[in-house]
């Protein structure tokens, strides 16, 4: 059993709070790897537009103004791990988010011969990420990226890609909202980190480094796991 399941598409979980880097570091792990990134918004969105029968009952699950259930997202999960260009494996972006997911996604796994081959915790400094959130901000005519600690334009105000002075903030990136965010993600998903250690997949990375330095230490991670 254990040189098939060796030879199935390989899962890795990336867990972290909102702004630690999971979906820029899970587009690079996927040029790197030939891997796919699953995020459970892309997912339902795709299984909606596909008219699967699990997109069907997400539908009017959202129509209604519901939340789409374990099951229905489990049961959208297990068609695309189906796909042809998952064969090389997957990065699960925001899902599981708590516990109860992680042990429907076990029993799905368990099903189709897989494992979690890696959960890579993105650890993050909460202080830090309340600083590092709330003070983004972008050009609104060309998406360039600012902040008011660690990058501000050559010239106050002034776009140093295009020259642009309209710049825009989110209006959830603010520090309260942020703390907001972060002290849930710790009642939620945080218990994620014990339960996959428990598992003896679990790795850490420390995500307050340079984005090339994380890509990097990530790359040899996923690389032992493959």
């Amino acid at each position: 059993m254990d040189g098939d399941v060796l030879t199935r598409p390989a899962v890795l979980i990336l867990l972290g709070p909102p702004g630690a880097g999971k979906g820029t570091q899970a587009r690079r792990l996927e040029e790197k790897f030939g891997l796919v990134q699953l995020s459970t918004g892309d997912l339902l969105r795709a299984a909606v537009a596909e008219g699967t029968e699990a997109g069907k009952q997400a539908k009017a699950v959202m129509e209604a103004g519901g939340l789409v259930s374990d099951e229905i997202v489990i049961a959208i999960l297990r068609d695309r791990l189906a796909q042809e260009d998952c064969q090389n494996g997957v990065i699960l972006d925001g899902f599981p988010r708590t516990t109860v997911q992680a042990e429907a996604l076990d029993v799905l796994l368990h099903e189709t011969g897989q494992r979690i081959n890696a959960a890579i915790n993105l650890k993050v400094d909460d202080a830090a990420m309340v600083e590092r959130i709330s003070g983004r901000y972008t050009c609104a005519d060309c998406g360039e990226g600012f902040h008011d600690s660690f990058k501000q334009p050559k010239v106050p105000g002034v776009c140093d890609n295009c020259g642009s002075t309209n710049m825009k903030r989110r209006a959830d990136d603010n520090a309260e909202t942020v703390a907001s965010r972060l002290e849930a993600y710790h009642a939620q998903t945080a218990p994620l980190v014990s339960y996959y250690q428990t598992k003896g997949a679990l790795a850490h990375i420390d995500a307050m480094g340079a984005i090339d330095d994380i890509t990097t230490a990530l790359g040899t991670v996923v690389s032992d796991a493959l």
